[in-house]
């Protein structure tokens, strides 16, 4: 199959998202499938006609992720034209001419479903869910919405938009709604930090979340189609699970099968398949959770609809435990993604 590899964009999480595209890439070229990188912001200025010729190991000058997110005005500045439209140049001709696309995209712009809801318009096949509930389990507030009317616990939170006046007790979690990979959070232990907290959520965007603080063992556990895969325990060595300690390795102590009871763990993937479920995902995903150390409950954190697929993130490693190697889920996530046609 001739497979687009879509990645990149203006998200926080771009630079994330290029090295999911090129681990993608590298694994359907091992299986033998023609797949190619497209940044979806970039483009391609060659002939489109000509994209599926383009040499296997053209992904090699992405560079690794950095330490903080990547500046979006800088990376509109590379591309001059037309910096506001997602879309660069030959994107959804070489799109509608692949025989499938692999939504190697992450954050706003790619996996909040506006990309999925024109592919749609254009009959373009991708992987992984709608632009619904892409939509949905990208906003927080959304997803928080939905889980309280399905009675599925979480933190308790209050949603605001830029210029409202805040005012929350302590300690407590601020985070941008709709961002990934922990940018722009602040965890908020004094009146003294609250201020500054909320300024920089709302660098990002002009809608937050702020919400109680819950202290406990944080678990992500991923879905593959109608497969719940054992949870996985995140353990930073400092701090909490941010943008430096998710993608700088050494960072964090990471445990597959994570180490619960069995009745924990049982609990745990009821709990992760019905916020699949309620959100309407479809494919693949992963779900995230804190394990209170007050009352022994989980609370979900958030949905995640198109999760990581670097060398260290969380989903791998899950598929890794039941015997999934790489390669492997990648072919899976295009098979699954095949039936929804």
């Amino acid at each position: 199959m001739n497979i687009v590899v879509l990645a990149g964009g203006i998200s926080t999480e771009r630079d994330v998202s290029l090295i999911t595209g090129k681990n993608v890439v590298k694994a359907l070229r091992g299986i033998g499938e023609n797949a190619v990188l497209l940044d979806v912001f970039m483009g391609y200025e060659g002939n489109a006609d000509l994209f599926f010729e383009k040499e296997a190991d053209s992904y090699n000058s992405i560079k690794d992720i950095g330490i903080v997110d990547p500046s979006i005005e800088d990376i509109k500045k590379a591309r001059g034209s037309n910096p506001d439209c997602l879309f660069g140049k030959n994107v959804i001709e070489i799109c509608s001419r692949a025989d499938f696309v692999f939504m190697a995209l992450h954050g706003e712009d790619g996996e909040d479903g506006k990309v999925q809801a024109a592919f749609d318009l254009l009959g373009i096949k991708y992987t992984g869910s709608g632009c619904l509930a892409s939509a949905m389990a990208m906003n927080k507030y959304i997803t928080k919405q939905m889980l309280d009317a399905n009675a599925i616990r979480n933190a308790k939170y209050i949603f605001a938009k830029k210029g409202s006046s805040l005012k929350y007790n302590f300690p407590c979690v601020i985070k941008p709604t709709s961002g990934g990979s922990s940018v722009g959070i602040s965890i908020v232990k004094c009146e003294e930090d609250f201020a500054n907290a909320v300024e920089t959520a709302f660098r990002y965007e002009d809608e937050i979340i702020i919400e109680e603080y819950i202290e406990g063992r944080e678990f992500s556990v991923g879905v593959l189609g109608n497969e719940v895969l054992p949870p996985i325990e995140i353990i930073p060595k400092e701090g909490f699970y941010d943008y430096k300690n998710k993608y700088q390795e050494g960072m964090t102590t990471e445990i597959c099968p994570a180490e619960l009871s069995e009745a924990d763990t049982k609990r745990l993937q009821k709990a992760t398949k019905r916020v699949f479920d309620v959100l309407g995902l479809e494919v693949y995903g992963r779900i995230d959770f804190i394990l209170s150390k007050e009352n022994n409950e989980f609370y979900c954190l958030e949905a995640n609809s198109l999760p990581g697929l670097t060398s260290l993130s969380l989903l791998p490693q899950e598929a890794k435990a039941i015997g999934i190697d790489y390669p492997s889920l990648i072919k899976e996530i295009i098979e699954l993604s095949k039936k929804k046609y």
